[in-house]
């Protein structure tokens, strides 16, 4: 397949990489199309410049997109205060949310300890021995106080370089951070929708039982005046005792439902087991505009996370390759020492030293340790474009899953209305003694099962749309990111 190059406004999609050599000096420069254009280069020589673009073709846009803006809060076009409030509690009590929130600590803090290298490193030093006999050996000192600075002067950029590897790493974790936020709302949501649907099916069968409690009285009318068999009496505490096992399952699904649902919270399971969280299931909102499909993939923070990902791979490449070439440390120490400890303010002295330190044999360790760099680079980029596929596969798979789901649940209607319209009929030929019951049961059971059919229907349309908006949404501010802005 032909490689294309491909510009993005937001995230940069098509990203060009600098070969580092030696002119008077090492030169590295990073070229992004889009957003970020950095380079680092010296005016004596110019950079190489090697492009690296993704191996396929630009998607120009979905097979269907609507009129609505896509959202970072998504849930709220369901208009479902109890879910909005559900939502905001587990962002701040979920535990793995919350795991999350310290590897980006972690994180943070790793950036420091990089950035540390390109500072002078200060070290205080005391020294201090007893020598047995007297008087000690000749020019032996058994006390020294010493202050030592050292500094490596970073010529060819490897502790930036490196420092800069730490820093992308630390953006990613935060887009981790907000992915996983992302992931907790999809999956509380469906929590929420299935529960909401397993109540309203747990409503329908209620009525289904009496129903058919109903019917079986009529049943037995009919019996005792001879108009009917014993056994349509059995078929019907069959279909009574069919639809009874229907209401243990959902009563036992509403209950393992609401300890998911606890657990997303950061509670122990069982809390809300006595609790009734019934309200309804929404509607589906309208569709959200798709757009420009790079633009919308590049605001998810998954892929903003593979992207600095990737320049990270690429800033440690540098600095691997910079590793190859020689290195200038200086240091600076000022000492006080005597064989006395009382007279040890009267001796002092002062040392500058410099060196430089050339690598010339390693056994081919530092060009080995540069090509791997270089090699793990290679692999991010094609884990990122994997990423933007995915990204894409996801998009069009709800896209086109939600459109057929929706003629779905018009024909389950329409199955639907046939049905209900032929018991009716059933029943009045029934009641004339022109049919069996046998064939009025078969219709009635079909019917309850269609009741309880299109419900399900509809929750896996709302299971779809949450897919949608997932593959769709940017990352959100969460209140524990609020709160640390604002402190």
């Amino acid at each position: 397949m032909k490689f294309k190059q491909i510009e993005l406004q937001a995230i940069p999609y098509n990203v060009r990489y600098a070969n580092l050599r030696t002119c008077r000096q090492v030169h590295y420069m990073l070229y992004v199309l889009g957003l970020l254009q950095i380079s680092l280069f010296s005016e004596s020589c110019s950079p190489n410049i090697t492009p690296v673009d993704l191996p396929y073709d630009t998607l120009q846009q979905f097979s269907r997109s609507g009129d609505s803006a896509a959202i970072d809060r998504w849930w709220t076009t369901f208009d479902d205060p109890q879910l909005n409030q559900l939502i905001d509690s587990a962002t701040v009590e979920n535990l793995p949310l919350q795991s999350a929130w310290e590897r980006l600590e972690a994180s943070r803090q790793s950036v420091k300890q990089a950035r540390s290298g390109l500072f002078p490193q200060v070290d205080l030093g005391l020294q201090s021995g007893i020598s047995r006999p007297k008087p000690d050996f000749v020019g032996g000192e058994n006390t020294r106080l010493s202050l030592g600075v050292s500094y490596e002067i970073d010529l060819w950029g490897r502790i930036r370089y490196a420092a800069q590897a730490e820093e992308y790493r630390m953006e990613a974790s935060q887009f981790d951070y907000q992915t996983a936020a992302v992931s907790l709302a999809a999956q509380l949501s469906l929590t929420w929708f299935r529960l909401q649907a397993a109540y309203r099916q747990l409503d329908l069968v209620d009525q289904q039982i009496a129903t058919n409690e109903q019917t079986l009285s009529l049943i037995r009318v009919r019996f005792g005046s001879g108009q009917v068999r014993g056994v349509d009496i059995l078929r019907q505490q069959q279909l009574i005792a069919s639809t009874q096992e229907q209401k243990i399952i959902l009563e036992t699904s509403i209950a393992t439902l609401k300890n998911q649902l606890t657990v997303l919270l950061g509670r122990p399971p069982a809390e809300l087991a006595n609790e009734n969280l019934k309200t309804h299931i929404p509607q589906l909102p309208p569709l959200p505009a798709t757009g420009v499909p790079l633009e919308l993939v590049n605001r998810r923070p998954d892929i903003r996370s593979s992207y600095s990902q990737l320049m990270a791979a690429d800033r440690d490449w540098a600095s691997a390759m910079s590793a190859r070439y020689p290195r200038m440390n200086l240091s600076l120490t000022a000492a006080i020492r005597s064989n006395d400890i009382n007279d040890l303010l009267q001796s002092q002295a002062v040392s500058l030293t410099g060196g430089i330190l050339a690598p010339l044999f390693y056994g081919g360790r530092l060009k080995a340790a540069a090509k791997q760099a270089e090699a793990s680079r290679n692999q991010a980029v094609l884990n990122y474009a994997q990423a933007v596929l995915i990204a894409f596969q996801e998009i069009e798979n709800a896209l086109v899953q939600e459109a057929q789901q929706i003629r779905r649940i018009e024909v389950v209607e329409q199955r639907l209305d046939l049905s209900q319209r032929a018991n009716q009929q059933l029943q009045t030929e029934y009641l004339n003694g022109s049919i069996q019951y046998l064939d009025v049961l078969t219709g009635l059971n079909q019917e309850q099962q269609l009741q309880r059919e299109l419900v399900g229907a509809r929750l896996s349309l709302l299971e779809i749309r949450v897919a949608l908006y997932r593959a769709l949404a940017g990352g959100f501010e969460t209140s524990r990111e609020t709160e640390e802005d604002q402190s």
